[in-house]
């Protein structure tokens, strides 16, 4: 197009050259022949040119300026040409620049844009967008543990509301769990197993199982020690598989026929007892995060279950004394006297249980959260970190080293993990003992996560629980735990008959030392006149039937003793019997004191009439022993109101409302955030806490009071609470929702700004 138009130009110039030169020499000839008096034509003209020879060259005027403006013009329009093609370069880079801006604006931070090395702007605007880019991934990343983080607070009190509402029956309380965690996880299948230890089997029971939003019904029972289920429980450690195999019906697993993506198995294990085992199948890969919190409210669950457990037993233990009682009733002094020895027994039996009644769950809903750079310098922490640490403000610890956290005789420790962390290892899991500011030991469930850049750990996340109370706790519990094994013996034979191992309490009860104890066989332990009979319990045991009931046993010097245990077998992954496990109590002096009995019993007939006549002072005392057992269930039921109570600990103010709107819990940082005692809230409804003003002008506030309405979940706001003086407060709060079945009930964390500031 350009060519053309210079083509074009450079003609019109030629012949704008041609007509000037022929008017020039038009002109002159005109001007010349006037001037000589000659006559305008041939002759004339060159008669002219003979008087004046200059006209010959003034005729070549109109081709000399038809050549002088055509290289004039043609100039001129390659001029023209290259300003105009320099335009169009700088309208095409602007549009460029300003389509790549728009695009920008957008939110398109794919765009790209050439540019060349003399763009200052063009490379103002790359470096624009590779750090919007990089901000937004930051953004994203940031959200993203936001929302895991969110996410597990609100699972663990969900769950923790669930373990806290169906605690007295154990069916109902696993299939409430497993729908729960199925669908929280959005998974496709799950199972709940229960250990099944009892005095004559020991097994897992599929207590209830949940599969694509429907209750599944499966009675399965799982050897201990078999497949998957039982290798988890063996090693008391999570097993998680992405590589399912097609066949998954050939592995012994709890599931069955699926075919899932990955499976995971969480035993539920608290202070190393095993309770049971959760497995869960989907057919998407889960997150770290998601298997970390499955493995976070296993405890709880296992912890929960082996409080219902304590309850039962503690049941049985009153209904085993009320029949007792009863049997006392109908015999006279010795008999008397008797009821009292079982009532001391029982007693002690009750305190026992009251150790163990005192231990509670307390589900932590914030973590504590710090980052750390390679050479341990602290860049990042939240105020967790800081108020369990004992600061008041970031500048006090940032840029400080991690070692200022660390107690001096657990640097070597901690040192040693820090360098496996740096040097690539995937991350660090279990207990981390920070020292406060104040000198004391903050005992936490830690994680130590590296993130990289290029291959290098850049920095390192600090992730932990609160369990300093759990830490001190668990010496106690593994003390009355041990207690409760050495209550019982217990040995193990093979199916033969020869030991394989025992108990301390075994070898004393029948007097023989570690080594006589391994060259005897269970046969050596039996009196001589039970021989038979047992060796017919022996095979039904061998066969599959459980024995439970007494048994006579003879003790390395001879003498005669009376226990009442169970005889179970175990079997190994083939199905083939590995050994049976024998669990027994001496119960020799009871058994004696059934013989007297029946011994006393001609002697009871001839004393009825006494006894009649002693009923009175036997049925006052036998409500006496009722009002005792009414005291130990009351004092049972303080100690669980204490237990509640620990949740109270927390410094942030905790205060849960039903689906009514109604108060159902009010923590003690709440009671000093309002001035308001507990016994005054309870039961109210939550707008007390909150003026009318605030409630008309705030929409997560008038959603949070307002029954039915949508309640705006797992997002932190600042709002204004109304105290007892009627003073409006400032408070960051985070709502949670909690739904067990078609009950809703939702929790409010609350802040005090003004405390934080300060």
């Amino acid at each position: 197009m350009y060519k053309t138009y210079v083509k074009k130009n450079a003609l019109r110039s030629s012949a704008a050259g041609f007509l000037f030169g022929i008017s020039v020499l038009f002109i002159a000839l005109s001007i010349s022949v006037l001037k000589e008096n000659l006559s305008f034509n041939l002759r004339g003209l060159y008669f002219l040119h003979k008087q004046i020879p200059v006209l010959w060259i003034l005729d070549s005027l109109p081709v000399l300026l038809t050549f002088i403006f055509y290289i004039v013009g043609m100039r001129f329009s390659l001029r023209l040409e290259q300003t105009q093609s320099l335009l169009d370069d700088e309208l095409s880079k602007s549009k460029k620049t300003l389509d790549f801006t728009q695009q920008l604006i957008q939110d398109k931070l794919d765009a790209q844009l050439d540019v060349r090395e003399d763009d200052s702007i063009g490379k103002s605007l790359i470096n624009l967008r590779d750090n919007l880019l990089k901000n937004k991934n930051i953004e994203l990343l940031r959200r993203k543990e936001d929302d895991q983080i969110n996410w597990v607070a609100e699972g663990l009190a969900k769950f923790s509301d669930i373990l806290r509402k169906n605690n007295d029956n154990l069916n109902e309380l696993s299939y409430s769990i497993i729908k729960n965690l199925v669908k929280y996880l959005n998974v496709n299948q799950g199972g709940f197993f229960i250990l099944q230890d009892s005095s004559q089997d020991k097994y897992f029971e599929l207590t209830a199982c949940f599969a694509f939003d429907r209750k599944k019904f499966s009675d399965r029972r799982i050897n201990w020690g078999d497949g998957l289920i039982g290798t988890c429980a063996l090693e008391k450690k999570t097993i998680y598989m992405t590589n399912v195999p097609n066949d998954y019906i050939t592995i012994t697993s709890g599931l069955g026929k699926a075919n899932p993506s990955c499976l995971l198995i969480v035993p539920l294990v608290i202070n190393e007892e095993l309770h049971g085992v959760l497995e869960i199948a989907s057919f998407r890969k889960l997150e770290n995060y998601e298997i970390q919190f499955v493995e976070k409210i296993a405890e709880s669950i296992a912890s929960t279950i082996s409080t219902v457990k304590i309850n039962v037993r503690t049941a049985n233990l009153l209904r085993e004394s009320q029949d007792q009682a009863e049997v006392l009733a109908s015999q006279e002094e010795q008999m008397r006297q008797n009821m009292e020895e079982l009532q001391a027994t029982q007693e002690e039996a009750a305190r026992q249980n009251e150790k163990f009644i005192s231990f509670t769950n307390s589900v932590n809903h914030t973590l504590i959260r710090a980052e750390f750079l390679s050479d341990g310098t602290l860049i990042y922490a939240n105020d967790k970190f800081i108020s369990k640490l004992g600061y008041n403000d970031k500048p006090e610890v940032e840029g400080r080293q991690v070692s200022m956290f660390i107690n001096k005789k657990d640097k070597d420790w901690f040192d040693n993990i820090w360098g496996e962390i740096i040097k690539g290892k995937e991350h660090f899991e279990g207990d981390i003992k920070l020292q406060t500011r104040q000198g004391k030991d903050l005992w936490t469930m830690a994680t130590l996560t590296p993130q990289k850049k290029d291959n290098d750990v850049d920095r390192i996340i600090f992730l932990a629980i609160d369990t300093t109370d759990q830490k001190k706790q668990s010496l106690d519990f593994e003390a009355q735990i041990e207690a409760l094994n050495r209550s019982s013996l217990k040995a193990e034979f093979t199916p033969d008959g020869d030991t394989l191992d025992c108990n301390e309490k075994f070898l004393i009860t029948f007097g023989y030392s570690p080594e006589e104890i391994s060259n005897k066989a269970i046969f050596d332990f039996i009196s001589r006149e039970e021989l038979n009979s047992f060796k017919e319990i022996w095979e039904n045991v061998l066969n599959g039937v459980s024995f439970q009931g007494q048994i006579k046993g003879i003790t390395k010097s001879n003498d005669e003793k009376w226990f009442r245990g169970t005889l179970s077998i175990v079997n190994d992954m083939y199905g083939e019997v590995s050994k049976v496990i024998y669990i027994a109590n001496d119960i020799t002096k009871e058994k004696i004191m059934e013989i007297e009995t029946q011994l006393q019993t001609e002697q009871l007939k001839i004393q009825e009439e006494k006894l009649i006549q002693s009923g009175a002072e036997l049925t006052r005392k036998l409500e006496k022993a009722k009002a005792e057992m009414e005291m130990q269930y009351k004092e049972i039921e303080k100690v669980k109101i204490r237990n509640e109570r620990t949740l109270e600990g927390a410094l942030d103010a905790i205060v849960t409302i039903n689906q009514e709107g109604r108060i159902e819990f009010f923590n003690k940082a709440a009671e000093e955030l309002w001035g308001l005692p507990r016994k005054e809230t309870t039961g109210m409804n939550i707008k007390v806490l909150f003026s009318e003003v605030n409630i008309a002008e705030d929409e997560f506030t008038r959603n949070y009071v307002t029954p039915g309405a949508e309640k705006i979940i797992g997002q932190r706001k600042e709002v204004k609470i109304t105290n007892k003086n009627g003073d409006d407060i400032p408070v960051l709060i985070l709502l949670s929702e909690a739904k067990v079945d078609d009950e809703n009930t939702y929790t409010a964390f609350i802040q005090n700004i003004e405390v934080e500031l300060f």
